[in-house]
């Protein structure tokens, strides 16, 4: 393997915590804004151009891409966090073999998940009860979607590598690229070649391929570390299951709480295609303002993963805090923009007026309550990196599917059966969570750290 001459990793086992975390992860949330606007400016495009028919379809396709791309981020997570450990420790043979062992059971998890995805479409809208006048619009997106899935899951991997030895910029560059890529084709293939919804779901998977090309580039081309090599292609079994370890319930979690959220959908799917394309803008806009919590959670995990492969347990804790802190400050603020703006923000998918009124109602009904995710998902970040992956699992499952799906039993059937209320059942499981998650992070790891040190 080559010898590093010029390093673009970062060690976070020393020096400014603060900094350490803002400038890991500014670039992780910038990247994810650009990797959101794939989806987003998919349903912008259509339902400014195609038509309120068509922006329900792609909204309808969310948690469905959800169920294959977090299962895959899960692996990613699972590989990062060994990567980390063995990168703090200066473990550089296994961290070569954790590369090569994680790249070459990526190609095989690709193949596996076109086949499972495409021939599953139909059956899968079908048990979202997706309404008869959006079906069809649906199928055709999902299914080209779907076809260049592994553009985004090898681009993911990829960047999970990178972001595991400190390297959260280039994938940034990458992202940027290929996002302004997507946007010029989205606008092509529908207002000049009157594609509709067929045209925007293949922008999406050329411009996710053009990603995925120029990662494994860099990955083969770069003389670091982290260096990939086609001739080392290997499954180590003894690193597979570690990054399984962390990766399959990180990965049950979030396919399981993908699929809950299905059934979230069938709630609103009663409602009609009004309040699904709010839903489906309310969703879009969320998942913006969630962006900094997100990417905090990447750096939490990265900065635990690298700090306890160095034995370094208060200093560990110390970052998981101070993550927690910088992820509720901006997210509140961002929270009290989009709450004074939520009608203009809606407005950016569509110009019908019942669409912008539902979209506004879930904002303004929700937002404030995602600081309690704030919490939720650094400390899951912190963790996974501390290899502790089946506990956040454990405890997300218990509050952002069994108990969300139990409030909307109860609410439809003995309360009332509203839009608004349907919605609230997001920050009944946040906030359910968040009590739990609390309260097992105090007891097993902050007194761990306290016994140890």
């Amino acid at each position: 393997m080559s010898t590093a001459k010029k390093t673009t990793t970062r060690d976070l086992t020393s020096g400014n915590i603060a900094k350490h975390i803002l400038l890991f992860s500014l670039p992780l949330m910038l990247g994810n804004i650009f990797q959101m606007l794939y989806n987003t400016v998919d349903s912008i495009v259509v339902g400014n151009f195609v038509g309120t028919e068509a922006l329900a379809a792609v909204g309808s396709t969310t948690m469905i891409v959800n169920l294959f791309v977090f299962f895959f981020n899960g692996f990613s997570v699972g590989a990062g966090v060994v990567i980390g450990k063995y990168f703090g420790g200066r473990e550089m043979k296994k961290l070569h073999d954790t590369v090569e062992t994680v790249m070459t059971s990526s190609f095989i998890l690709c193949v596996l998940f076109t086949i499972i995805s495409v021939t599953g479409v139909k059956p899968m809208l079908r048990f979202m009860s997706t309404p008869d006048n959006v079906f069809d619009q649906a199928v055709t997106y999902l299914r080209i979607y779907f076809m260049g899935i592994s553009g985004l899951l090898i681009y993911n991997i990829g960047s999970g590598i990178l972001r595991a030895v400190g390297d959260s910029t280039r994938p940034l560059y990458f992202l940027i690229l290929t996002s302004v890529m997507n946007i010029i084709l989205d606008l092509a293939f529908v207002i000049f070649f009157h594609m509709g919804i067929a045209g925007v779901a293949l922008a999406t998977i050329i411009s996710q391929a053009v990603s995925a090309v120029l990662i494994l580039f860099l990955l083969v081309r770069t003389e670091d570390i982290y260096r990939f090599e086609w001739k080392d292609m290997q499954i180590s079994f003894s690193i597979l299951r570690q990054v399984f370890a962390v990766g399959l319930p990180a990965a049950i979690q979030s396919v399981i709480t993908a699929f809950s959220n299905i059934f979230v959908q069938s709630y609103i799917n009663y409602f009609g295609s009004g309040v699904m394309a709010g839903w489906s803008c309310y969703n879009k806009i969320d998942m913006f303002i969630m962006l900094p919590m997100n990417s905090m959670a990447l750096a939490a995990t990265t900065f635990v993963s690298q700090n306890i492969g160095a034995g370094q347990n208060k200093r560990a804790n110390d970052g998981t805090k101070t993550t927690i802190l910088l992820s509720l400050g901006i997210t509140a603020v961002i929270a009290a923009g989009i709450f004074t703006f939520a009608p203009a923000a809606v407005s950016l998918f569509t110009q019908d007026q019942e669409v912008i009124d539902y979209g506004s109602m879930f904002l303004r009904t929700n937002v404030f309550f995602l600081l309690f995710n704030c919490i939720n998902h650094v400390l899951a970040g912190a963790l996974r990196g501390r290899g502790d992956s089946r506990a956040p699992m454990i405890i997300m499952l218990t509050g952002f599917v069994a108990i969300r799906q139990t409030y909307l039993f109860i609410v439809t059937r003995f309360i009332a059966n509203t839009p608004r209320l349907v919605g609230f059942g997001y920050p009944v499981g946040w906030f359910i969570t968040c009590v739990l998650e609390v309260t097992y992070f105090m007891i097993r790891w902050n007194k761990k750290t306290q016994a140890s040190d």
